[in-house]
């Protein structure tokens, strides 16, 4: 599971965190699981969240450019989407 998304200064500890990842061996698509759908599993939450599926929650960010092609463009939020409100 990816560590903490509390941002401390200019600095994104999420975001550098999956970046390691993807550099260690994994692919975009297992590091984005650490902070996703392995998160809301260890919580118990996975039929409700981690992924996107139609009836779960709608928690998402969104961002400019495919994370799977370059992990770095998780730094490239456009917008959250909470619960299902839309924040820019």
């Amino acid at each position: 599971m990816a560590g903490s998304d509390l941002p401390i200064g200019e600095l994104a500890p999420v975001h550098d965190e999956l970046a390691f990842l993807v550099e260690s061996g994994m692919t975009p698509m297992e590091a984005l699981q650490t902070a996703t759908r392995n998160v809301a599993e260890f919580l118990g939450m996975l039929r409700d969240e981690g992924t996107i599926e139609p009836g779960k929650v709608a928690n998402v960010v969104i961002v400019d450019g495919n994370p799977l092609d370059d992990i770095r463009n998780t730094r490239r939020v456009s917008h959250v989407m909470s619960r299902g409100a839309l924040f820019r």
